[in-house]
């Protein structure tokens, strides 16, 4: 996964990589020929008495390090964008697949997750890029170059290599191998943590309301000490690394001084070979622990990219026609035919055999008991889900046939939680119509009846909103969010219990205020209070996923058991009040 995922996305970058290649060629040559100059110094310098020779030589070494490090310095640059490209690109590509998912898919791999997976694991396959461009041409040319250098200038040197460098290759493949599963337990109580953290800042009114601080730290803390002895067995692993390189270099070099000092007694080795071969072995032990501590970060993120590589070759379950075509009638027309949905692996379907048509200019409510399955119903029309059976229309096509934008552009959806983004009132009412004018948002806000609270806000339509709606009311983000849809005037209408935090005079005079704007567009309410849908033009009932009945509110009290008991049940609790 993680060579396919960098394959992809280095692959727009080949010129930058080009130019780091060929920079790291020429910076690792040059510092593979320093340690040559520095012998030739010694030995025909130094050992001579030759200032000339010194300073000539000398003067060519300072120019192949500054060649050296102009070529670093280039290189790293290179790399740098390449790397940072990538990982802007792996972002870009996991959002927008994000936004294409249903429903489905998102509850699938949960929020929490691909969150972490776009932030967290693109990071870490990010930096082995960076690592990678600095390391992955260097280490190997410098390790290679280094033993055929140092045979070179010391062959009778050779075998210290031949055992040096192999041990320290199997020392580093074992740390690797006892490595991967610890980092893949990592990322996932990551996930875990980043999971309980998000639920406990939404939820923190409930938490408090009930008195569950104390459980809520200590479950924090059970999945905190978790991530943090993945961590641990994984950090005491990684922390031997150095050490153990360590150990065998210097064992080298002392085995080199051992034998290469024999040799310089006796003749066979020059001092200068010798201080070369000193140099290379550095170089060679050098390039083995950089080219490491790459094989270190790799299983990581190998793992980061298998999360990664989860969601970008996940096809949603809700997708766009090959050949989309218009709508066939009045886009104010909805029709629901057998329709039915069943989550993956379930036994029994949410939804079964759902028939009805609303017409456009008509109100029709959906009520039923919870788990009834009537948000799923609304969902099914601006194609959030996909029918598993039977189909869905609107303006007499089939939505699957229609462009998902076209589609959505004729609907404006109240969800049951109303959602509102970090911003401005204006900013998220304009989600509704971008180009609003500050006019038409307040025209919105009567309709939804936020006027009066808006206005009396310091700064009106620039007062600033948290994340989610959070500094204001709920019967406010409520009425904020039916702004949003009313300033689009949709040809549909889509209510999903939005009525539920408002009081019965605001929802009265709401639904008054709306009359007069959804004259000409279907509206489809999901509600719970009777109160609110006792005017509808139909009302349809779920029971279990089925429709139980359809008429108007007096039809179903006299001949639908389940409405009735609905109503009934109301009644009881107003008159108990």
């Amino acid at each position: 996964m993680l060579t396919r995922l960098i394959r992809t996305y280095l692959s727009r970058y080949r010129s930058y990589m080009a130019a780091v290649i060929a920079l790291q060629l020429v910076a690792t040559g040059a510092m593979l020929y320093l340690p040559t100059l520095n012998a030739d110094i010694i030995d025909n310098g130094v050992a001579r008495g030759d200032t000339d020779y010194i300073l000539r030589v000398g003067g060519w070494m300072l120019v192949v390090s500054i060649v050296q490090v102009v070529c670093a310095v280039g290189a790293g640059y290179f790399g740098a964008r390449t790397a940072l490209g990538a990982g802007r690109d792996i972002r870009h590509d996991l959002v927008h697949r994000v936004n294409n998912f249903s429903a489905r898919e998102v509850g699938t791999f949960g929020a929490p997750s691909l969150i972490t997976r776009t932030t967290n694991d693109v990071q870490q396959v990010q930096l082995l890029i960076v690592m990678s461009t600095a390391i992955l041409v260097m280490a190997p040319i410098m390790c290679v170059g280094g033993i055929i250098m140092g045979i070179h200038v010391a062959p009778g040197l050779a075998w210290v290599l031949a055992v040096a460098v192999p041990v320290l290759a199997v020392t580093i493949s074992i740390l690797i191998s006892r490595m991967i599963p610890g980092f893949r337990a990592m990322q996932e109580r990551i996930d875990l943590v980043n999971r309980i953290l998000r639920e406990q800042i939404t939820g923190i009114r409930v938490v408090r309301a009930f008195v569950r601080e104390r459980h809520e730290v200590q479950r924090f803390s059970v999945a905190n000490d978790s991530l943090s002895d993945a961590t641990y067995r994984v950090g005491r692993i990684m922390a031997l690394a150095l050490p153990l390189v360590m150990l065998i270099t210097n064992l080298t070099i002392v085995a080199i001084i051992w034998f290469g000092g024999h040799g310089v007694a006796d003749g066979s080795v020059e001092i200068g070979a010798l201080t070369a071969m000193m140099s290379y072995v550095m170089q060679i032990m050098m390039s083995v622990m950089m080219a490491s501590f790459l094989a270190m970060m790799a299983p990581r993120a190998t793992v980061c990219a298998e999360r990664i590589c989860d969601v970008l070759d996940t096809e949603t379950s809700v997708q766009p026609p090959s050949r989309p075509v218009g709508f066939a009638g009045d886009p104010a027309t909805v029709e629901f035919d057998h329709a039915e949905f069943r989550y993956p692996g379930a036994d029994d379907p949410v939804l079964r055999d759902v028939g009805f048509r609303v017409e456009p200019g008509t109100t029709t409510a959906i009520v039923g008991s919870t788990g009834s399955g009537k948000t799923t119903l609304v969902g099914l029309i601006p194609r959030l889900i996909d029918t598993t059976d039977g189909s869905v229309s609107v303006g007499g096509t089939d939505v699957r046939r229609l462009d998902p934008d076209v589609l959505r552009s004729a609907i404006g959806l109240v969800p049951q939680r109303p959602y509102l983004f970090s911003g401005t009132i204006a900013s998220n009412i304009r989600h509704g119509k971008p180009d609003a004018t500050d006019d038409e948002i307040w025209a919105a806000l009567r309709i939804a009846q936020a006027e009066d609270f808006v206005s009396r806000m310091p700064e009106g339509l620039d007062t600033a909103v948290a994340q989610g709606g959070t500094t204001v009311s709920g019967g406010q983000r409520q009425r904020l969010a039916i702004a949003r849809a009313v300033i689009r005037r949709p040809s549909i209408y889509l209510f999903d219990d939005s009525f539920s935090a408002l009081d019965l005079a605001t929802d009265a005079r709401l639904r008054a205020a709306l009359r007069p704007v959804t004259r000409e567009s279907a509206v489809i309410v999901v509600a719970q209070r009777v109160s609110t849908i006792v005017d509808a033009d139909q009302i349809v009932v779920l029971d279990r996923g089925r429709v139980v009945g359809i008429g108007r509110h007096d039809d179903l009290v006299a001949d639908c058991e389940t409405y009735a008991e609905i109503v009934r049940s109301q009644l009881a609790i107003a008159d108990a009040s």
